[in-house]
């Protein structure tokens, strides 16, 4: 087992560049899904014997990454010989963390009143993804990457451009999101209004309630509000805002960050091309009308 974790824990140098240089080719792994819409997630997911509950598993599979940004950022320096880290590197850290709270934990466990079942496969992919990206990112801003605040001199500017691209992007998808949370929400609280109004102790009433309680898993409407008038993801495109800002405050020159936000868009935009055809297939062409998938008037 040593012989397999020698140069991972601690993650050296050579370790991390590897990491660093092969990660910037995933967009060629996800070529495979512009050949298919199968996705076992979400809207499109499926009845399987290797479901795994849908908030449990979404919180487990969303967590690595900032896990390992912070894991590394607070041992990694010691290893290297770095009395502190600079403030930009905490920075970044700090709003890696925050966006990951919120989706990994707040909004599955809190904030979401349903999910539906993720299969392993996705599971497995999306845990992974986050371990690479974690370190990629973890071992830049843990000392691979500035080490001390004259890395950071002259930048204030763009430090600041990308905070604001990054926070007001932020607030843009947990806005979208709660949109999405909210068609949800009208729904239960619909079908426990009729429960109440149809209250029988007869085994019929009861079947029919448990039916209900199901279906609010799978219950969809078209969304209106925000950005929703001009297209079907922009949760999707929020996201690649925010981490288009997190890129700025980095630097151009940041390798992670680009390769976070391209990956990103690489994995994430044929699965919203593929989902506006399953809002087509359900809704109809005339209730999609015009509206794109990510990009308004565009894509």
């Amino acid at each position: 087992m040593d012989a397999y974790l020698e140069g991972w824990i601690p993650l050296t140098r050579n370790r991390w560049e590897l990491v660093v240089w092969a990660w910037q080719f995933f967009p060629i792994l996800t070529a495979v899904q512009w050949l298919t819409d199968f996705y076992p997630q979400g809207k499109t997911s499926i009845e399987s014997r290797f479901n795994l509950p849908g908030k449990y598993a979404w919180a487990i599979m969303e967590s690595p990454g900032f896990l390992i940004v912070l894991y590394l950022m607070l041992t990694l320096p010691q290893q290297t010989g770095l009395d502190e880290l600079p403030w930009g590197n905490w920075t970044m850290a700090g709003i890696y963390t925050i966006h990951y709270l919120y989706r990994a934990w707040l909004s599955p466990l809190v904030l979401n009143p349903s999910m539906s079942p993720i299969h392993a496969l996705v599971f497995a992919s999306a845990f992974l993804w986050q371990v690479i990206n974690g370190i990629s990112i973890g071992g830049w801003l843990a000392g691979y990457g500035p080490t001390s605040a004259w890395d950071w001199t002259g930048r204030v500017v763009w430090i600041n451009a990308g905070l604001v691209v990054w926070g007001w992007s932020w607030l843009g998808n947990m806005f979208h999101d709660d949109e999405l949370r909210e068609i949800r929400r009208d729904a239960m609280r619909r079908q426990q209004e009729s429960r109440k109004s149809n209250d029988s102790s007869s085994k019929a009433v009861s079947r029919n309630s448990d039916s209900e309680r199901v279906g609010a898993e799978k219950i969809y409407m078209m969304p209106q509000n925000g950005l929703f008038s001009w297209i079907l993801y922009p949760h999707y495109l929020c996201e690649f805002l925010e981490w288009t800002g997190f890129w700025m405050i980095g630097g151009w020159s940041c390798i992670p960050a680009r390769s976070f936000l391209f990956n990103e868009i690489a994995t994430m935009v044929p699965r919203a091309l593929a989902g506006r055809r399953w809002y087509i297939q359900t809704f109809g062409k005339d209730e999609v009308g015009s509206r794109k998938a990510i990009v308004p008037g565009i894509l």
